[in-house]
C-alpha cells in the first residue's frame, strides 16, 4: 500500500513540475488537463477500490476512481456553509473563544472527493478538522491532564507580514490495560443507501477491528435501523468477540432510514446496562441520511444531549458517499459530547478503533473550551483560522452551563490564528486559557500560557517541521474552500511545501497528504 502510494506521489510530481515549468521564459503556468498527451492506463487496486493510474509522456498523472456502480453522484451529500472568520482589531476585540474540537471527518471526506477525482464543496472543508487530522507532535504532559504549547512563524502564503500562531492543546495519556471498562451501544444503519459501495461490508469490518481490542469485562449490545429499529444483540461481554461478529454480520440493507428510531432504541438500551463508575457510550455508524421519522436534526440533538448530560456519549462514524449527511453526522457528535469521524477506508477505522481506541472511547475533559487575549500594543489584527461553529460568547468562557468541546485521552487539538503586528514592538503578543471539567472529579480547572515575539522564528522555514506541516495544511483547506484571505495561492504553491515536508517527516500521513495536493493542483 505504501509502495503504490509513494508511485503515485512521484509520478503525480513528475506531472505538477512539468505543467509548472517556465515556457519560453514565460511565468509558469497551471496545469491543465489539455497537457496530457500519450498516456499508458494501469489499473490498481488501492484499498480495496479500482484506480486508473494514467500515466503521460510528459510525465503528468491524472489518478480516477474506476465508474462507480451506483448512479449517484456526491452532489447529493449534504454540508453546511459555517462562513468564514474575519480580522479583528484586538483593541477592539481582544478576546477569541471557542470549543475545542476533536473532529477530523471533513478532512477524511474530502480526501474522498479528492480521489474520487473531484474538488470537495466549499461548504465541506471545516479548516480545524484538517489541521487535527495530523499527528502535532507535542509532547504529552508530565503530571498534569493537559500540557500547552505555542509558536509561531511568517506565514509562507502571504507577503504582508501575516504571522501564524499556532497553539496547542496534548492531553494525558492513558494505556490500553488501565483505560476504563465500557459499555457500548453500536447503533448500525441497515437502510438500502448503506448498500451502495457495500457501505454496511466496510461498518461490519471497522466493528470487527473495535471488537478485537476490547476485553473480558467490557459490555457489547447491538441495535440496527432502517425503517424501524430493532434489537440484534443484548448486552453481550465483549470476550465473546464470535457471537458479537455473528450478530454483527448477520445484518443485511434494506428499506428507508429512521434514524431517531435507531438512536431513541440506541439509547434506551444503554440505559439498561449503565454504570456510572465506567465509560457509556453510543456509536452510531451511518451515511447520515434520515427520510423517515423525525428528520429534522433538532429532535434528535435534543435526545442526544439530554443522554449526554446523564452519562452516555455519542460517537458517530460516517461512511460512503453519494448522499452522505456530514451535517446532521458532525451535529450529533458534537451534542453528545462525543467526536465525528469519517471511515472510507480499512486503515482509516484501525486508526480511530484500533491504535486510537483509548482515545475514541474515553473522555478526560468535558466543555473544554479556550479563550486567547491578545495585547493591542503588539497585535493589530488576528484572525482565527476555522472553528466557525464552534464559537462560544466571550462572556460565557467561564460559565460552566455552557456546553463545549470533548478531549479523548491521548488527543491533541490546534488551533491556528493569523495574525498582524505594529512595526517594530515586541513584548507579550497573546495568553491562551484552557477550562474544562474533569470527567471524573467534575472539578472545573483552568490554566493559561502566555507567547512571546521571542518565542516566534523569524522564518518559515526554520520553525518546528510539524508547525510548518499544520500551517500548509490550513492552507490547503483555505484555498479549497476558496477562502479570500488565500486569494492568490494556489495548490501548486502548497504541494511545495507539502511534498518537502513528506520526505522531511517521512510519515505516511503527510506523503499521502502531499499526494493529494497535488492531485487537487492537476484537478483544478
Amino acid at each position: 500500500m505504501q509502495f503504490k502510494k509513494s508511485l503515485l506521489l512521484l509520478a503525480a510530481l513528475g506531472g505538477l513540475m512539468a505543467a509548472c515549468q517556465p515556457d519560453s521564459g514565460n511565468a509558469p503556468t497551471s496545469p491543465t488537463r489539455e497537457t496530457i498527451v500519450e498516456t499508458v492506463v494501469v489499473t490498481e487496486l488501492i484499498e480495496g477500490e479500482a484506480v486508473e493510474v494514467v500515466v503521460t509522456a510528459t510525465g503528468a498523472t491524472e489518478y480516477s476512481p474506476a465508474p462507480p456502480e451506483s448512479p449517484e453522484g456526491p452532489q447529493d451529500n449534504y454540508f453546511q456553509d459555517y462562513g468564514l472568520n474575519p480580522f479583528f482589531d484586538p483593541a477592539v476585540d481582544p478576546l477569541s473563544t471557542f470549543a475545542i474540537d476533536i473532529d477530523t471527518g471533513s478532512y477524511t471526506v474530502a480526501r474522498r472527493y479528492i480521489e474520487d477525482g473531484l474538488i470537495p464543496p466549499a461548504e465541506a472543508v471545516r479548516p480545524e478538522e484538517f489541521v487535527n487530522y495530523f499527528d502535532q507532535g507535542y509532547a504529552p504532559p508530565a503530571n498534569n491532564a493537559f500540557a500547552v504549547y505555542t509558536d509561531g512563524a511568517p506565514s509562507p502564503f502571504s507577503d504582508d507580514g501575516t504571522y501564524i500562531l499556532r497553539f496547542g492543546v496534548q492531553g494525558y495519556e492513558i494505556p490500553d490495560w488501565e483505560r476504563k471498562p465500557v459499555r457500548l451501544t453500536l447503533v448500525i444503519d441497515v437502510s438500502g443507501s448503506m448498500e451502495q459501495d457495500k457501505r454496511l461490508e466496510l461498518v461490519k469490518d471497522a466493528v470487527e477491528i473495535l471488537v478485537g481490542r476490547l476485553r473480558e469485562g467490557d459490555r457489547v449490545a447491538v441495535v440496527a435501523y432502517s425503517t424501524s429499529a430493532w434489537i440484534v444483540l443484548d448486552p453481550t461481554d465483549a470476550g465473546a468477540a464470535n457471537k458479537i461478529m455473528a450478530a454483527v454480520n448477520s445484518l443485511r440493507p434494506t428499506n428507508s432510514t429512521n434514524a431517531e428510531a435507531g438512536l431513541t432504541l440506541g439509547y434506551a438500551m444503554a440505559t439498561t446496562m449503565f454504570d456510572p463508575a465506567v465509560t457509556n457510550r453510543v456509536i452510531l455508524l451511518s451515511d447520515g441520511v434520515a427520510n423517515v421519522g423525525d428528520t429534522s436534526p433538532g429532535g434528535i440533538l435534543d435526545t442526544v444531549a439530554n443522554y449526554a448530560r446523564d452519562g452516555t456519549t455519542l460517537t458517530t462514524i460516517g461512511v460512503g458517499m453519494g448522499n452522505f449527511n456530514d451535517v446532521l453526522m458532525e451535529q450529533l457528535a458534537d451534542r453528545g459530547d462525543g467526536g465525528y469521524a469519517y471511515v472510507d477506508t480499512l486503515d482509516e477505522a484501525e486508526k480511530i478503533f484500533g491504535e486510537g481506541l483509548v482515545g475514541t472511547l474515553q473522555t478526560i475533559a468535558f466543555d473544554a473550551k479556550i479563550q486567547v487575549v491578545f495585547n493591542p500594543q503588539v497585535v493589530s489584527g488576528y484572525r482565527l483560522i476555522g472553528y466557525e461553529n464552534r464559537e462560544v460568547a466571550d462572556s460565557d468562557f467561564r460559565n460552566d452551563a455552557v456546553d463545549a468541546g470533548e478531549i479523548g485521552a491521548g488527543h491533541s487539538v490546534t488551533a491556528l490564528y493569523a495574525v498582524h503586528f505594529h512595526p517594530g514592538v515586541a513584548g507579550e503578543v497573546a495568553r491562551l486559557h484552557l477550562r474544562w471539567e474533569d470527567p471524573d472529579t467534575r472539578e472545573v480547572v483552568e490554566i493559561a500560557r502566555a507567547v512571546q515575539t521571542g518565542d516566534l522564528a523569524n522564518r518559515f522555514d526554520a520553525a518546528a517541521p510539524r508547525f510548518q506541516l499544520s500551517v500548509v495544511v490550513a492552507e490547503y483547506a483555505e484555498v479549497l474552500k476558496e477562502s479570500p484571505w488565500a486569494t492568490g495561492v494556489r495548490f501548486e504553491d502548497v504541494a511545495q511545501h507539502a511534498l518537502r515536508l513528506s520526505g522531511l517527516l517521512g510519515d505516511e500521513a503527510v506523503q499521502e497528504f502531499a499526494l493529494l495536493v497535488t492531485m487537487a493542483a492537476l484537478l483544478r
